[in-house]
């Protein structure tokens, strides 16, 4: 047996069990941190997620020098001995794409393994309370149903969308108020004590030590822990509106992290008034400029990148139908991310320059392409536009003595001779066989 499956095993025995009995406390999951298969699964998928190296400047590569199995003997030791303390956070601002800048976290490796393996052994008791209409970072889901049920609930007739998003909502997470909910389902001390640290690990940014015990709020983004602390957070927020699917309105929920719509016929001033109560005690905001109430039937809104609007239909006459597809947005940021990037490599090599081309559009297809809810099929024609045009500003830039020939015909020569992804091709080769 591998050791994702032993993980695996021990997984389905907490989630069964806290399946049982919603009421049931875990007392002794500490012991579980230091199983050696267990830090060496954790290990592999912190791994399999390349991140970056944290304050320390420890990366992957120079671990595996030292020998991985030496240094998750180490960190076997501090858990057994628990003298495990976490290292600051390591802070970078990532551009967002309104212009602004959002901070994220880097643990160290040794605290993302830790972070790893704690999150397997507390995330299926959690699974266990989460409500189906809860889709961000959690197993078996993603992006993809919580578009799928978005277009269900339009199609059903709730097509009142109120268009949420919480302002800074990792950023500013209660403390007391997270570790209570937590300690509803885990009352191991020493779990509870690793949770506390990570929430109150200081902060470096360029060289400056921040936070620290004094810290009363916010998770940080980037840490292998805080999606799930977050969901544990806004699950709150699910079981409310869940509550509320048998009033006259009949309202649903679908979130996905710290973005949520609610959709019914109606949307009363009482569901609204009660929403904004909850939100309210858990010291949470609502961003204004981004949160509004839609009517479906009549304007468009967006959603995880996703725009949904009801159009008449071209097949049928008379007919109307919810269309889904790629947002203006997100197709204007693939085209800024691959003009950027190609203007800044003129001097890479053809071979380079398509394989990272290859991941951005691979990637891109990957998440807007959903047979049957979305037409995908436009975007990746229109993505394939943009390609040959770009690679044809890409060649006159790269010679003053350019060919105009090969220039005009340089996407096809690079698809058809070099292995540059055609976006319509890999479009319908993603298409379910009949």
């Amino acid at each position: 047996m591998t050791d994702n499956e032993r993980v695996r095993d021990l997984q389905r025995k907490l989630y069964r069990k806290a399946k049982e009995d919603e009421t049931y406390r875990f007392y002794v999951l500490y012991d579980k941190l230091a199983v050696p298969y267990v830090l060496r699964e954790a290990y592999r998928r912190v791994k399999a997620n390349r991140g970056a190296p944290g304050v320390d400047g420890v990366t992957f590569k120079a671990l595996e020098a030292e020998g991985e199995g030496e240094f998750l003997e180490v960190i076997r030791k501090e858990l057994v001995e628990r003298s495990y303390r976490p290292s600051p956070v390591k802070r970078v601002m990532i551009p967002k794409a309104n212009g602004k800048m959002r901070p994220l976290g880097i643990p160290t490796i040794k605290d993302r393994v830790v972070q790893m393996a704690c999150k397997m052994i507390i995330e299926p008791i959690f699974e266990a309370d989460f409500q189906d209409s809860s889709y961000g970072f959690r197993p078996k889901r993603s992006a993809k149903d919580a578009v799928r049920e978005i277009k269900e609930n339009l199609e059903a007739g709730r097509e009142r969308v109120y268009d949420a998003d919480l302002s800074s909502y990792f950023d500013t997470i209660p403390h007391g108020k997270l570790l209570i909910l937590i300690g509803m389902r885990i009352a191991d001390r020493q779990i509870l004590h690793l949770i506390k640290q990570w929430l109150k690990a200081p902060v470096e940014e360029d060289g400056k030590i921040s936070g620290g015990k004094k810290q009363k709020t916010g998770t940080p983004q980037g840490g292998v822990i805080s999606p799930l602390l977050a969901n544990i957070y806004l699950n709150l927020v699910d079981k409310l509106v869940s509550r509320m699917s048998g009033i006259p309105e009949d309202i649903r929920i679908v979130r996905y992290a710290d973005d949520f719509v609610l959709m019914g016929r109606e949307i009363s001033d009482r569901v609204m008034k009660k929403l904004h109560e909850v939100l309210d005690r858990m010291e949470l905001t609502v961003n204004s400029e981004k949160t509004r109430i839609v009517n479906a039937a009549e304007e468009s809104f967006d959603f995880l990148g996703f725009t949904f609007q009801k159009r008449w239909s071209r097949t049928r006459r008379g007919v109307k139908y919810y269309h889904v597809q790629a947002s203006m947005k997100a197709t204007k940021a693939i085209r800024a991310n691959i003009k950027a990037y190609l203007k800044s490599n003129l001097h890479r090599g053809k071979q380079v320059v398509i394989r990272n081309l290859n991941w951005k559009v691979r990637g891109w297809l990957a998440y807007f392409t959903m047979p049957g809810t979305t037409q995908a099929w436009k975007a990746a024609f229109q993505l394939k536009g943009y390609l040959r045009t770009s690679l044809y500003r890409y060649h006159r830039r790269k010679s003053q003595r350019y060919n105009a020939a090969y220039c005009q015909n340089a996407y096809y020569v690079w698809v058809t001779k070099h292995g540059l992804i055609d976006p319509m091709e890999h479009w319908k080769a993603a298409l379910p066989k009949a």
